[in-house]
């Protein structure tokens, strides 16, 4: 049966969120047990009507605390802000001296949280910040959930399947120049090895078009070998910006799947095994 882009396209997932996409609580509860001592002391301050004098005996005790209070604003890493002179300084300066910690509780509006007690808890508050963080993740995950949707359908049909394969297990696949290709599965049947990337995109952008034009050079290179096939599983709305590039790699590859077709490529493969 010929291949129907148009069909192709119409069949394009708008999701393949599952419940544990949304958040990482694992990971989550682990960034926070990491710095709970600290929090914990820190949360001394909280209700403190003089807050600068309760600053000073914190650092007195335990300077070391006050290196967490980055993440109190959402932050995670060492930026460059502007002081009230105009001078770019790094953020972590602000922990080194009492004085300065109490400028940053001010100037970021913490100064009033913690005497207003409008936090009750740091380490429940941080809780809630990486919750809010780990949404940024979610891109990546819907990769990764891509990769371990197919994963389960390979195991449901009862195909044997190999993750993250380097093409160098692959000594007769000399095309790759001196770059390690690292492909998502590798199925071994008795006439065909399938060499399968995988993807998702929820949303459009430049990248998807070097994604489709590197899998489109990537293709023949593998189809040249004898019982080596290039096989590309993907999916999503975002390729509905950036279908041209798309129709021009499903033109070119033999084996472009997304979900709805994926049976197709099973099926091939059970008569195979």
């Amino acid at each position: 049966m010929p291949k129907s882009f148009e069909e192709f396209l119409s069949q394009l997932s708008t999701t393949n969120s599952t419940l544990d996409y949304f958040v990482d609580f694992d990971k989550i509860i682990r960034n926070v047990d990491s710095i709970s001592i600290k929090l914990n002391q820190l949360n001394y301050l909280i209700g403190q009507e003089n807050l600068e004098s309760a600053v000073v005996n914190l650092f007195k005790e335990n300077k070391s605390c006050f290196s967490v209070l980055d993440i109190i604003i959402a932050v995670r890493d060492n930026r460059a802000v502007l002081d009230d002179d105009g001078n770019i300084r790094e953020l972590y300066s602000y922990f080194e001296t009492p004085e300065l910690v109490y400028e940053y509780l001010v100037k970021t509006g913490l100064a009033d949280v913690f005497k207003n007690k409008q936090v009750k808890n740091l380490v429940d508050f941080v809780f809630g910040i990486e919750v809010g963080l780990d949404t940024n993740a979610r891109k990546n995950r819907g990769g990764k959930n891509m990769e371990k949707a197919i994963g389960k359908m390979f195991s449901k049909n009862n195909i044997p399947y190999q993750a993250e394969v380097r093409h160098t297990n692959f000594p007769e696949l000399i095309h790759f120049g001196k770059d390690v290709k690292r492909f998502d599965f590798v199925i071994k049947t008795k006439e065909n090895t399938y060499l399968i990337e995988t993807n998702f995109y929820n949303s459009g952008g430049s990248k998807l078009n070097e994604v489709a034009r590197s899998y489109t050079d990537l293709a023949p290179k593998i189809n040249q070998y004898d019982k080596f096939e290039f096989v590309w599983i993907t999916d999503g709305k975002g390729w509905k910006t950036a279908k041209n590039k798309l129709q021009e790699a499903y033109t070119h590859i033999p084996h472009v799947y997304n979900l709805k077709t994926l049976p197709n490529f099973i099926n091939r493969v059970k008569n195979e095994l």
